[in-house]
């Protein structure tokens, strides 16, 4: 069984470090330490990293070898109970050759929250260590006004909360001509998220033919919730980081929860084909997906971020959920990757259900 990590409360420590990008520069450098105060306020002490502010790092928050020795350091710390990421990025697959999944295995599983680039850690910790993690916000996202996102993510760190409704209104991406870099006055930091669009789950099951439109069926899977961002797993496939195989030996039933930032609709389902091939969902039960975030209602050729993944995962007779307010579009429904649990969909409701 993979190991859950004890729940923390009122009094106990997190450590904030920067395995990836560091609280550099705005607003990251400003939502830091509102978010620490916010978390304090909530009765918890911070430990915060020498990384968690860094940026003296080539497309990191600093040298890789200081990144993982600091992240080793506090996963092992007595006097740390939980870590939050200081952010996302882009590089911490170098970050991670530093780190000794195999021995982390000697020390008391603690909860690590993060998500994008943090794949980088979770999906490792996970599949080598057997430790459950939580793809969710990084500490930059409780510096506003804390909504479900930010109260669910509490919840699980202190196991107040074993089941999570989705939600139902999220901030559709705008294209990029229409945004306007805004000035980081501390009423914009503290601001709530500015909802624009409800959300309309698109569903399939599968038939004889391959996959229909669910419809009014109820979608009920069963299983261990494991995956994060797609950008990130196809950079582990193959690797020594790569040991699916082993983890599907001891999970006969697996729902994958996938999103993606940086993908176009081409590349995701590139990507989907390479973990199909990899053998990485010889045990799938089920997919959820994220809503992606530069693969929004783009369409190249025919292909869209539908059938980008319909069409490569047709034949495996399982069913598909997509656009779960998962990953980098807000709100962000936070998920303990590596737990056992019942995700049940029908029409727009989307419910994840943990068992232990």
């Amino acid at each position: 069984m993979i190991k859950r990590p004890d729940s923390i409360k009122s009094g106990n420590t997190i450590g904030i470090t920067a395995p990836s990008y560091g609280a550099s520069i705005e607003p990251y450098s400003l939502l830091i330490d509102i978010s620490e105060d916010n978390i304090r306020n909530r009765g918890y002490k911070i430990v915060e990293g020498k990384t968690a502010r860094l940026g003296d790092g080539i497309g990191i928050s600093t040298d890789p070898k200081v990144c993982a020795a600091e992240l080793m350091e506090f996963y092992k710390r007595d006097d740390i109970d939980a870590i939050i990421s200081a952010g996302g990025g882009e590089l911490m697959v170098e970050t991670i050759t530093h780190v000794d999944f195999d021995e982390l295995k000697k020390y008391k599983p603690k909860w690590y929250l993060g998500y994008s680039d943090n794949t980088n850690f979770i999906f490792p910790l996970v599949t080598i260590t057997g430790v459950q993690g939580i793809y969710g916000p990084c500490i930059n996202g409780f510096a506003k006004v804390w909504e479900d996102t930010e109260k669910d993510s509490f919840a699980i760190l202190e196991g107040t909360k074993s089941s999570f409704d989705g939600y139902n209104k999220f901030v559709e991406p705008v294209k990029e001509e229409q945004e306007v870099t805004p000035e980081y006055t501390d009423e914009y930091l503290r601001a709530p998220y500015a909802y624009n669009a409800d959300r309309e789950l698109v569903s399939f099951v599968p038939d004889k033919t391959g996959l229909v439109p669910a419809g009014d069926s109820t979608i009920t899977m069963d299983g261990v919730l494991l995956g994060g961002c797609l950008d990130i797993l196809d950079c582990l496939v193959g690797t020594r980081f790569d040991r699916v195989k082993e983890f599907n030996k001891n999970n006969p039933k697996v729902i994958w929860v996938l999103e993606c930032c940086d993908l176009t609709p081409m590349s995701i389902r590139r990507g989907i084909w390479t973990l199909r091939e990899a053998g990485w969902f010889e045990n799938a039960a089920g997919f959820v997906f994220g809503r992606p975030r530069e693969a929004w209602k783009q369409n190249m050729l025919g292909v869209d971020q539908y059938n980008a993944a319909t069409d490569v995962l047709k034949d495996l007779g399982v069913p598909v959920v997509m656009d779960a307010e998962i990953g980098h579009i807000d709100p962000m429904l936070p998920v303990i990757m590596g737990a056992e649990a019942t995700v049940t969909v029908k029409g727009n409701s989307l419910n994840i259900s943990y068992n232990q």
